[in-house]
């Protein structure tokens, strides 16, 4: 499992430079988000770090977040980095532990949800917006009005796959969620539907759809991060299974879910059934 822990580690560092620049700070990258919109991005340890983390390390990145007025967040996994943890709560932050699961081999079979298509939408597909707002829609949250452009602009250029399930009779956009394949490794996030459309299995065969996708785009390793226990046995229903933990950091007064999200994790849009 540890070859599996070092190509998500790798992913980790990759998937944030196609939108976001990289400032480094000792151990620690920060990756700010280029332009004034979309997903802000959050600290890391340097990739392959095998050293310790001083507190002084964590409060300089801190003190850049501030500065730029984004929120002082970190995210690692503990059992790649379990010296970080000291440090971060150290300063002040707050550490929320989240299960991360890797998918070997296909997903389970699900049962078709009843009375929904589930489809992969393409960058011109009329139904962007709604897949794109439904996972929103699962915290009580609105998609702003970037957020489908940039979604269609990622899928336009590969970076992106989406998968939404409609309503089969009039079409309307019931749930969401996105993979984001890179290197051979592929994370699922987004995944999440509508409040009046829970209990139906939109979620599951949402992921499973997406889970598809990356395989058949030679995808080797598809993982996500659950938000609790609960959830983590939902996709356990896929085939997922839990192999390390994965920790979040933020500021003690930090809203608990970002407004408006540019691609938010499982964790973060986690309906799932």
């Amino acid at each position: 499992m540890a070859r599996v822990l070092n190509r998500i580690e790798a992913y980790y560092d990759a998937v944030p430079r196609s939108s976001a620049r990289a400032e480094d700070f000792g151990p620690l990258t920060f990756f700010v988000r280029e332009g004034s919109d979309g997903w802000p991005f959050y600290a890391r340890p340097v990739l392959g770090h095998a050293g310790p983390v001083r507190v002084e390390d964590v409060e300089r990145v801190r003190a850049r977040q501030r500065e730029l007025g984004l929120p002082e967040a970190f995210e690692w996994v503990a059992e790649t980095t379990p010296g970080l943890r000291a440090a971060v709560e150290a300063s002040g932050l707050v550490v929320h532990e989240h299960p991360l699961m890797v998918l070997e081999g296909e997903p389970l079979p699900v049962p078709e949800p009843a009375g929904a298509v589930v489809r992969t939408v393409g960058a011109d597909d009329p139904g962007l917006p709604a897949a794109v707002a439904a996972p929103y829609a699962a915290f009580g949250a609105t998609a702003g009005p970037g957020d489908a452009r940039r979604v269609a602009e990622r899928v336009a250029a590969g970076l992106t796959v989406l998968v939404g399930a409609f309503d089969a009779a009039g079409g309307e956009g019931l749930a969401g969620g996105q993979v984001q394949p890179v290197g051979g490794v592929a994370e699922v996030v987004g995944v999440g539907t509508r409040p009046e459309a829970r209990r139906r299995g939109l979620g599951l065969a949402v992921t499973a759809a997406l889970v598809a996708e990356a395989r058949a785009a030679g995808t080797e390793v598809v993982f996500l991060t659950a938000s609790d226990a609960d959830v983590e046995r939902l996709y356990a229903r896929l085939g997922f299974r839990t192999v390390a933990t994965a920790l979040i950091a933020e500021a003690p007064e930090a809203p608990e879910a970002p407004e408006a999200p540019e691609a938010p994790k499982a964790s973060e849009a986690p309906e799932a059934r």
